[in-house]
């Protein structure tokens, strides 16, 4: 790393000269997003980032594009996944031969926003697609509708975008004023053709509520991504699942009177009864479009009658869309549906009543007879003309079947695995006559470790000073993965390594520059202390006769006063049984500097000081260890202090050389912590949680998938009685925290320098 700016972060070697390239707003800009960038950006997209910059500054259109693009990217790989990046940087270099760099800054400012609102990596790409059609068109047109996103992105979908603006290009393609008010929206026509072109509800809208809806019925999470149907008219895509997702279509309006909210709780139920009901897909070469429906229509009905025999009343709701009965041999299909889910009531036709008597005889559970039954329904409607583009079952809520279906692909060799690694421990003999090989990396098949350690003169060991770090052996933990609603097994490893020594003089500084704060949190650990064994006085039911009270309540009667029969006593033994993991980020984030003097790192190791005396004077046990990774086959873990390791200057010089590096995988690392305190004999075990952002790694790209694996880290930490609570520093933990800790587990620090205040102040607030 090559430095670009005295006192600030540097650039990556092949960039390093970029700053200087820069105007001065650019650069202090790009200096200051770059800690942020670092942290969120994996190191491929951190690279797209950096010549996204140094190509727009060199298109000359002004500071505004570039500036946009680096407070944009990044948001948009958070949301979006950071693929999106390589598709947009081209596609705006293209839109600067044909608008100016004023329209192209808007269109970066405006895209978190058509992001959120679209939801999709796709429909974003297909976002930007709609925009160089409208350059093409009406590139004046542009900058006011962006001016008005929000706006229009509220009630319409993306069809409905582009109809609208195809509607105000060919009305005032040459009227430029009458062009410019239409899509300022200060139009009386403008209005109407947004009014007419909107839909009841988008699924932007109630995606978490229907996210929620699943999970309540199944037990398990469900992702759902929309989908935008043909621009020519309003009609969207049938629901249906791939790439281990459900897609429904972006918008709905009412069914016959139905709810827009009820249709999508009937499509993505569909989809979830598919899913839960189908151990193994359907073959599907030598069958003709008849055959493939027919046999879709009994899997249609075999999935929901699985599903309302364990949801009795998911028939009701899907009851209410088998109101319509087409023509022909799609209105058969019709008839042939209602029978299959309500079973109870008479069929409507012949054909019906025989499909209904032969499903109801039917294992449900048998895949390959519902396969049979569907072909016996396809040889008796082939005399029937039947065209597989237009006649299908008019029910709005059932999916296109996709799912279903296997063929048959070419398999390809998966290429040579190599032998697994073999260390072997030598003696010191063996490993001084075997020539070393020199060229040989982590890679080697064979490693030779010294079985015994050698010392220098001075004491240290000669691994201390030439060798690497040891390394304890590799514990693997599995990984669940939303995308399949699975565990991934033995998928991440970690590997704990010894801490490097700091002086614990700082520590001491620390504690003589927080006195106050310690004077202050005094009185509140004394009243938390454990008091041994207490007397508790005046009872009329106890363990043994208080002396005094006994006296005094004969002395009553004597003098003929009403005595008080409080006259017992019990000893009760006042314990504390608390045991508490503090688990630290180090990732590289936590070297982002807070002020002139101090980084998060400072100010984590400052807290952990006051925290640890906090704990030594209530006399719980506790320990603290840090964790940091890089990719999911070496997850790092450091241990500071255990819990059968006093609070002495070895354990405040481990924490005080901890050092920030590499990545956040918190979910592996809450299992580890887990599987250390499941050792741990107490009452009460408390896990806290200490970072400064959302869970992430190199080797991930998905910002949602280590953040469902956190989650599941922290529901296994609870199963086994641990408590995991999560003090996070970064202001944006709103969107992602609660989630994955729970509502009542989790804080979110505003201000960092007062951290080390905070942080013991909670330990006494969450024990108490």
């Amino acid at each position: 790393m090559l430095p670009s700016q005295p006192g600030s972060e540097t650039l990556p070697e092949g960039h390093a000269d970029l700053g200087d390239s820069l105007p001065a707003p650019v650069k202090k800009a790009l200096f200051a997003a770059l800690p942020d960038a670092r942290r969120k950006l994996s190191p491929k997209a951190f690279e797209t980032w950096l010549r996204g910059v140094a190509a727009l500054a060199r298109l000359g259109r002004g500071d505004d594009p570039v500036l946009a693009w680096i407070a944009a990217a990044p948001a948009l790989a958070h949301d979006l996944g950071e693929d999106v990046l390589t598709e947009l940087l081209p596609l705006i270099l293209g839109f600067a031969s044909r608008t100016s760099g004023t329209v192209i800054a808007r269109l970066l400012d405006t895209a978190p926003v058509a992001a959120r609102r679209l939801g999709d990596a796709t429909l974003f790409l297909q976002y930007l697609r709609f925009i160089e059609h409208l350059l093409a068109r009406a590139p004046r047109a542009v900058r006011p509708m962006l001016d008005h996103l929000t706006e229009l992105l509220e009630v319409l979908t993306l069809g409905g975008l582009r109809r609208w603006a195809d509607w105000g290009v060919d009305a005032h393609r040459t009227d430029y004023k009458e062009l410019l008010r239409y899509f300022s929206l200060d139009s009386e026509e403008t209005r109407a053709v947004i009014q007419r072109e909107r839909k009841g509800t988008l699924l932007v809208d109630v995606q978490r509520r229907l996210m929620m809806y699943l999970r309540a019925l199944w037990g398990r999470d469900f992702m759902i991504t929309p989908t935008a149907g043909d621009f020519e008219d309003r009609t969207g895509l049938r629901p249906y699942y791939e790439s281990f997702s459900l897609h429904l279509p972006d918008a709905l309006d009412d069914w016959h009177g139905q709810p827009a909210l009820d249709l999508f709780r009937a499509q993505s139920a569909h989809l979830a009864a598919h899913l839960a009901c189908l151990r193994k897909p359907i073959q599907g070469e030598g069958l003709n479009a008849l055959q493939s429906t027919c046999i879709g229509l009994i899997e249609d009905a075999r999935a929901e009658a699985l599903a309302i025999a364990r949801l009795p009343r998911l028939r009701d709701l899907w009851a209410r869309f088998h109101t319509e009965t087409g023509t022909g041999i799609a209105g058969e299909f019709d008839r042939i549906a209602r029978a299959l889910l309500l079973t109870e009531a008479p069929a409507e036709s012949e054909r019906a009543a025989w499909v209904q008597n032969a499903f109801v005889a039917l294992d449900l559970t048998d895949i390959d007879a519902a396969r049979d039954l569907g072909l016996q329904l396809a040889d008796r409607l082939r005399s029937t003309p039947y065209s597989a583009y237009a006649d299908h079952p008019s029910c709005p809520y059932r999916c296109d079947n996709r799912l279903l279906w296997a063929f048959e692909e070419l398999e390809f060799d998966t290429g040579y695995i190599p032998p697994p690694q073999l260390r072997k421990y030598v003696s010191v003999s063996e490993m001084v006559n075997e020539v070393e090989v020199e060229t040989a990396g982590e890679d080697a098949q064979e490693i030779w470790v010294q079985s015994a350690e050698l010392f220098d003169d001075d004491g240290q060991s000669v691994n201390e000073k030439e060798g690497k770090a040891p390394v304890a052996p590799p514990v693997l933990y599995d990984e669940f993965d939303h995308t399949i609603q699975m565990l991934r097994p033995a998928w991440a490893t970690v590997l704990e390594r010894r801490p490097k020594l700091g002086d614990p003089a700082e520590a001491a500084a620390v504690l003589n520059k927080h006195r106050p704060v310690m004077q202050r949190l005094k009185h509140r650990l004394d009243a938390m202390r454990p008091q041994g064994v207490q007397r508790i006085r005046k009872l009329e039911d106890g363990d043994e006769i208080d002396i005094a009270a006994a006296i005094a309540a004969a002395i009553d009667i004597r003098m003929g006063r009403q005595p008080d029969p409080r006259v017992m006593m019990r000893q009760v033994r006042k314990t504390r049984d608390t045991a508490v993991m503090v688990l630290l980020d180090l990732s590289e984030s936590t070297n982002d500097p807070v002020d002139d003097e101090s980084t998060v790192m400072d100010l984590t190791k400052s807290a952990c000081v006051l925290l640890s005396e906090a704990i030594s004077r209530v006399g719980d046990a506790f320990a603290i260890h840090g964790f940091c990774s890089d990719g999911r086959a070496q997850v790092y873990y450091e241990r500071f202090k255990d819990f059968d390791q006093p609070w002495d200057a070895m354990a405040t010089a481990r924490l005080m050389g901890a050092e920030g590096r590499l990545s956040t995988r918190m979910g592996t690392a809450i299992r580890h912590a887990t599987a250390q305190m499941r050792n741990v004999k107490a009452t009460r075990k408390l896990m806290l949680v200490l970072t400064d952002g959302a869970p992430s790694d190199i080797d991930v790209r998905d910002p949602q998938y280590l953040r469902a694996d956190t989650r599941r880290a922290v529901e296994e930490a609870q199963h086994v009685g641990v408590t995991p609570f999560c003090l996070t520093l970064d202001p944006g933990a709103d969107t992602y925290v609660r989630r994955i800790f729970g509502p009542n587990s989790a804080m979110i620090l505003e201000r960092v320098e007062r951290l080390p205040e905070r942080l013991p102040q909670l330990y006494a607030a969450l024990t108490r």
